[in-house]
């Protein structure tokens, strides 16, 4: 679950983080009030949306004056950014920006463990300088019995500054961090940009927390603040009807038993030069409720062109399969394509049931995900 930027700095001042002072604004005349209320020449206008890439989008602004604010509030509120219509801003003191770093602690699978990731590049090309010189981006793995001791938060710290009074300054940043991060079960907790100010001071401009779904009923203060997006409604939909659902984007609608297979259903399609729509796995059953439902979740999506339904039947026999998918589709109305592919337990009377009709029937797992990708195209 993702926060936005103001309710993140939020929590991090609950931490003692030091961070700008800023104020959500939701239309024009509010980012005014904030701007007689803030008592600063310039301030910073921020889209505040659910995605990264605001800056290189326009969504960030500095204004000078009363005036460019109320130019810059206007042109950003309603916004569209990756899909997401900017609905407020943050409106924030400008600060003295000297230099711009990069601070988060992340999960990281491979150790089992949280990372402290920093970098002396930080700021919007964060991105770039992780994919073109990684050995810029300094790790640390945090081991949970001891959390981040004085001694490891000043090595870290010395890695982003030379000057001694500057590491003493930054050690608590790195410490206060780390404690937010596992006292809300965060799975990440990010800094981009910790700026040092002209002033020498280090703070804080930018703030991104992401949280573990699962962990989110110990914290229902940070679930109410959950705003879900229209996929992840779905996503949340098809959970209560007993389906594991992810939007992916492409345009080849999987619906498949089984967590693997499904995984190794969209690594077929993309192997034959296929995109596909979305991870869903149904599970065992062959009730034709679900599988009602899993299509009109699959064909709610515009963007899907055609079908796949592969099924393995193990304890769940193909026939009853067929059955199932027959009496479904007696229901559901649809021009797209729709290939089968059943394996297993009483494949060949599934086959037989199917065969007749409309859809497109595949004996291997190899000849239906090429019938969906040239159906596709």
């Amino acid at each position: 679950m993702k926060v936005h930027e103001y309710q993140a700095k939020e929590m991090f001042a609950a931490y003692g983080l030091p961070v700008d002072k800023s104020i959500v604004c939701r239309s024009v005349e509010d980012a005014v009030k904030a701007y007689e209320q803030l008592d600063a020449q310039k301030v910073i206008v921020k889209a505040q949306v659910h995605t990264g890439g605001r800056g290189k989008a326009g969504g960030v602004k500095l204004a000078d004056g009363e005036a460019e604010l109320r130019k810059h509030a206007a042109d950003i509120l309603g916004m569209d950014i990756k899909g997401f219509t900017v609905d407020r801003i943050l409106v924030g003191q400008a600060v003295h920006i000297d230099k711009e770093y990069y601070v988060s602690y992340v999960i990281d699978r491979s150790s089992k463990a949280a990372i402290l990731m920093l970098s002396r590049e930080g700021g919007m090309d964060i991105e770039e300088v992780a994919r073109t010189t990684p050995e810029k981006i300094h790790k640390f793995v945090i081991d949970p019995s001891i959390g981040v001791p004085d001694y490891l938060a000043r090595e870290a710290a010395f890695t982003l500054f030379d000057d001694i009074a500057l590491v003493r300054k930054a050690a608590p940043v790195f410490q206060k961090l780390y404690k937010l991060f596992v006292a809300n079960d965060a799975s990440l907790a990010e800094i981009n940009p910790l700026v040092l100010t002209r002033e020498g001071e280090i703070m804080a401009i930018d703030a991104k927390m992401t949280f573990d779904d699962n962990a989110l009923y110990r914290h229902p203060k940070t679930a109410a603040l959950n705003e879900p997006s229209e996929e992840e409604k779905k996503e949340q939909s098809a959970k209560s009807k007993g389906f594991s659902y992810v939007h992916l984007g492409g345009d080849i609608g999987c619906m498949v038993n089984g967590a693997g297979l499904a995984m190794a259903t969209m690594d077929m399609i993309k192997l034959y030069g296929g995109n596909p729509a979305n991870f869903l796995d149904i599970g065992g059953s062959s009730n034709p409720t679900k599988v009602i439902e899993a299509m009109k979740l699959l064909l709610g999506d515009k963007n899907v062109k055609v079908v796949l339904i592969n099924i393995f039947g193990g304890i769940t026999r193909c026939d009853d399969v067929a059955q199932g998918l027959l009496e479904a589709f007696r229901q559901i109305r649809t021009e797209v394509p729709i290939v089968i592919r059943l394996t297993g337990t009483n494949e060949k009377e599934g086959r037989a049931l199917l065969q007749g009709t409309h859809f497109h029937v595949a004996e291997t797992m190899g000849d239906a995900t090429q019938m969906a990708v040239k159906l596709s195209k």
